[in-house]
């Protein structure tokens, strides 16, 4: 090894620098294995809950459900109505002229299948649960839903005809899997 003085007058191998040049990177690399060791769990932990992934879809047997009747079921922590509806009910929804609503939505597009109507059952103004569930609860002058809180009133499609709320109903994925089976989510 040849031996060599620098300018402060201490001395110099020739291989020093080969040997700070892998401590550098070796001490690099560690670092990096350090911080992503530390950060993967901070990262993992934004991920849903497993008790959240499980509630992401619901399925539903739609075969007790008779026509006029409607039932409430919950996905990810919400009320979702789902109502049979009469042939009454999908002719008022298909009749409504369009151009008059607030928020403007066919009938044809908030439903896969005219006898069902399915919807997330909160009021677009503040959140409440609407009535309209039960045959003993007030549906408003549209034969929907009636939300009591602040006199909103949604028809039998969803959507919004009178009161404070911006929007219809919120409509759910949803997917038909057979004739009498629903899978919400």
């Amino acid at each position: 090894m040849a031996e060599t003085t620098n300018i402060a007058g201490t001395e110099h191998h020739g291989d020093g620098e080969s040997r700070r040049d892998f401590l550098v990177l070796t001490a690099t690399a560690l670092g990096v294995v350090g911080a992503a060791s530390v950060a993967w769990p901070f990262i993992s932990s934004m991920n849903p809950a497993a008790d959240t992934l499980a509630l992401s879809s619901t399925e539903v047997d739609l075969t007790p459900v008779a026509v006029g009747q409607s039932i409430t079921v919950v996905w990810q922590g919400k009320p979702v109505f789902i109502r049979h509806r009469t042939e009454k009910e999908i002719k008022e929804a298909a009749d409504v002229n369009v151009a008059e609503l607030r928020d403007p939505q066919t009938d044809a597009s908030r439903v896969k299948k005219p006898e069902w109507l399915i919807v997330v059952g909160i009021c677009t103004h503040l959140g409440c649960i609407p009535l309209g569930q039960k045959p003993s609860d007030p549906r408003g002058e549209y034969d929907g839903w009636f939300c009591p809180c602040h006199g909103s009133q949604y028809d039998s499609s969803g959507r919004i005809r009178k009161g404070p709320a911006p929007l219809n109903l919120a409509l759910p994925p949803y997917e038909f899997k057979t004739d009498t089976s629903l899978k919400i989510g």
